[in-house]
C-alpha cells in the first residue's frame, strides 16, 4: 500500500470561486489548497490531496470534486507515489 500525491487545477465557474473554494475545504479536506491568477481577472484552484491508493483513486477524487457547488472543469495537474 502507496501514497499518493495529486495535484488538481479546478476551474471554477463564473463568479463561483469562493463558493468552490469554501465546498472544497468543508467538503474533501485537502491537504494544500491556493488560488492562483492565471490572466485577464480569470482564476484556478491547485489543491493537493494525499491518500492510500489502496482506498481511493484519482479519479474517486476527481469526480468528488466535480460534483461541488463552483466547480467547473478539473484537470490533474501532478501525481506521484510518496
Amino acid at each position: 500500500m502507496s501514497k499518493v500525491a495529486v495535484i488538481f487545477k479546478i476551474y471554477p465557474k463564473e463568479n463561483g470561486l469562493d463558493i468552490a473554494l469554501k465546498e472544497i475545504k468543508d467538503k474533501l479536506k485537502p491537504a494544500a489548497i491556493q488560488s492562483e491568477d492565471v490572466a485577464f481577472g480569470i482564476k484556478v484552484i491547485k489543491v493537493r490531496f494525499v491518500f492510500d491508493d489502496a482506498n481511493s483513486s484519482s479519479s474517486n477524487m476527481e469526480d468528488s470534486i466535480r460534483k461541488l457547488d463552483g466547480v467547473g472543469e478539473v484537470e490533474v495537474e501532478e501525481e506521484s507515489l510518496i
